[in-house]
């Protein structure tokens, strides 16, 4: 496959999303930022698509003091207009509305989170006329790594085809921070929580996986186990069609 420059993928990626937009009659993009190396990248692409139409919203809700800096952060350095939205109050009050709650209730509490983020973003999309950008990448869309009607709820995915690596190279290149381009994967969803944790499975080893190398059996089983499980998250949800039982008559 022939190689591609970086400047060649940056001007295809912010002309994509420029069109995106004009499809949906949008005049501009609203994304979350993390203080990662994904949403900060996406963030770079934004400024460049929509330079006086896009907003960033960094929304902790119960998040690290170190992930609202580094977001924070790379928001003034790219000179991108934000918002900063607690939702831990809006977080808190549904959390003790819910009966049921169990000792392993810690990853459905944890899901709401990313649910109510979508539900934020949607809220400015809605008011400003833009479109929702997401800032999953190649890899975490091959394992299901979001939360469905979460992060995973989005117009565009201007990352879905580059893997964590390529997104490192472009975020360099774009001129992100080197301290968020090196940051430890996490969705920030408890303390300590990392992607890579999360999902038994490194980037390194997925990025090969989607580069057609050679990686160890066992992990190449877990990346296929994953992706199968996952498969419904990234469908439209099935509809039962009434007319194989017109068919059957």
């Amino acid at each position: 496959m022939r190689d591609v420059s970086l400047d060649s993928k940056v001007q295809y990626l912010v002309t994509w999303m420029r069109e995106r937009a004009e499809e949906a009659g949008a005049k501009g993009g609203v994304f979350g930022v993390s203080g990662g190396v994904d949403s900060a990248l996406v963030l770079a692409l934004a400024k460049r698509a929509w330079p006086e139409n896009c907003l960033g919203l960094v929304m902790p809700c119960h998040s690290l003091p170190e992930d609202v800096e580094d977001a924070l952060y790379v928001l003034r350095e790219f000179s991108c207009p934000y918002r900063l939205i607690d939702l831990s109050p809006v977080y808190d009050g549904l959390v003790a509305s819910l009966p049921d709650q169990r000792e392993d209730s810690e990853l459905a509490l944890a899901n709401i989170k990313p649910r109510l983020r979508m539900i934020t973003l949607y809220y400015y999309a809605n008011l400003m006329n833009y479109i929702v950008v997401g800032t999953g990448n190649k890899a975490e869309l091959h394992v299901g790594y979001f939360t469905k009607y979460g992060d995973g709820g989005v117009d565009i995915l201007p990352l879905g085809d580059l893997t964590k690596r390529e997104v490192r190279e472009l975020a360099k290149y774009l001129g992100v921070p080197e301290r968020i381009v090196e940051r430890v994967p996490s969705a920030g969803l408890w303390r300590g929580q990392t992607d890579e944790g999360e999902m038994r499975i490194t980037y390194r080893d997925l990025d090969a996986y989607l580069s057609g190398e050679a990686i160890p059996p066992e992990v190449k089983e877990r990346i296929d186990e994953r992706h199968r499980r996952s498969e419904h998250k990234r469908r439209l949800p099935p509809v039962a069609r009434l007319d194989v039982l017109y068919e059957e008559e």
